[in-house]
């Protein structure tokens, strides 16, 4: 399950799917540790978490964040903190391969899933019946399909059959 650390949605998701796999949201893991660091530094600073969050596997990852944070803890221990606390949901996302990883490091296709609903139903305040709420997003979700089927992703072949092998039900 890929969540961006709202509050009480790891329990909850633990008590609906307990054997579920949690992995936080990089993107958001970023924007949370870069708001603590001063502009001139940011640049070498992204750079260096790169490292960190494209590591080939969790122990070079674990490696990599003990070298950042060797170099950045002292000057931004609250950064390097965000990462250390997350760690375990963040790094799930080393057990699979590059090519799935890049379709579960962000929660930016959920986000603008999302906001195409929202488009939808704000110009309305009140719907006269769920089912009329219902209909209106069901229209919204034909949009997004047309939308994301002219959209390709890299490596899609690989993805599916490595998905075909992966046996989520019996996974520890």
């Amino acid at each position: 399950m890929l969540t961006d650390n709202l509050k009480g949605i790891q329990q909850a998701i633990e008590a609906v799917f307990p054997n579920s796999k949690q992995q936080r949201c990089i993107v958001h893991m970023i924007r949370n540790s870069v708001k603590y660091v001063n502009y001139k530094d940011m640049k070498e600073f992204c750079k260096d978490l790169k490292s960190v969050y494209q590591s080939n596997d969790a122990k070079n990852a674990m490696d990599n964040l003990d070298i950042f944070e060797d170099k950045w803890g002292k000057k931004y221990p609250t950064s390097i903190s965000i990462w250390r606390r997350n760690w375990s949901e963040i790094s799930t996302m080393f057990d699979y391969s590059l090519e799935i990883r890049t379709l579960i490091y962000t929660t930016n296709s959920i986000e603008n899933l999302n906001s195409v609903f929202r488009k939808y139903t704000k110009t309305k305040t009140v719907f006269p019946s769920d089912d009329s709420l219902l209909k209106i997003l069901f229209l919204a979700s034909q949009q997004i399909i047309k939308k994301w089927s002219n959209s390709r992703i890299r490596n899609w072949s690989s993805i599916l059959n490595e998905f075909k092998i992966i046996d989520f039900e019996n996974e520890e």
